[in-house]
């Protein structure tokens, strides 16, 4: 039995990750920007605990982090949090997840949502996104998510660390027409936060798309690039990534 946070986990792929892990026997902790996200209150009976908090504001995610922590260290953290358009997409889909994994007791495994649309996002948008970060596309948030996941893979090396592409799912976000299962979508970031040491090979720092580790972006494997984006995080949010 493992101790798991999900974030974002009021709908969609969230719920879905959070639901099939409480189902095998894990303690999931459900995170939601607050409790009107929750439409089926008895999906909380399911749940270890809850934590709410809007990740597009740096000091509720502080304050999810301490919520987290007060919890207990947690075998995994699946950063599902995302919004696809709109003012707050660089913050949430990716200063948000740094900043839990830069406050947060450092948990054994840290699991990224990215998008196979990672691969349109341009490095040389770096600067530029996060001096205007209301005009950051989807694509250029899942490239910075990604190459943060990569790195953490060498900066903290006590935490296993994945991005995952869960492919284009019938979801809010990705609409009812959707070509593929909302169970896939989910599946590989279950077995990510559950399976044992020796399944997962590599070990850590890949990008994976149903169980199978695929290329990224070259950016994202590039540590110069890696650097810059945790530096330029570091900056934006004024808090140090843990040696």
């Amino acid at each position: 039995m493992a101790l798991l946070l999900v974030t974002g986990a009021s709908t969609g792929l969230g719920l879905a990750t959070a639901t099939t892990l409480a189902s095998g026997g894990h303690d999931v902790v459900l995170h939601a920007r607050n409790a009107d996200r929750i439409e089926d209150a008895s999906v909380l009976d399911q749940m270890y605990a809850v934590v709410y908090g809007d990740l597009s504001r740096r000091e509720e995610t502080v304050e999810v982090a301490r919520q987290a922590d007060a919890i207990g260290r947690f075998d995994a953290v699946v950063h599902n949090a995302g919004v696809m358009r709109g003012e707050d997409v660089l913050t949430v889909n990716t200063v948000a997840p740094f900043v839990l994994t830069a406050t947060m007791t450092p948990p054994g495994r840290a699991i990224f949502l990215s998008s196979g649309l990672h691969h349109s996002g341009s490095p040389q948008r770096l600067a530029p996104d996060f001096a205007r970060p209301g005009r950051t596309s989807y694509g250029d948030s899942k490239l910075f998510v990604t190459a943060l996941a990569l790195a953490l893979a060498h900066r903290l090396p006590q935490t296993l660390s994945h991005a995952v592409d869960p492919g284009w799912v019938p979801t809010r976000m990705g609409g009812p027409s959707a070509p593929e299962s909302l169970e896939d979508g989910h599946r590989t970031q279950v077995w990510l936060a559950t399976a044992d040491d020796d399944s997962i090979d590599p070990r850590t720092g890949c990008y994976w798309y149903h169980q199978a580790v695929q290329a990224p972006h070259p950016a994202a494997s590039d540590h110069g690039f890696q650097d810059a984006v945790v530096d330029a995080l570091e900056a934006r949010t004024g808090i140090p990534l843990p040696a």
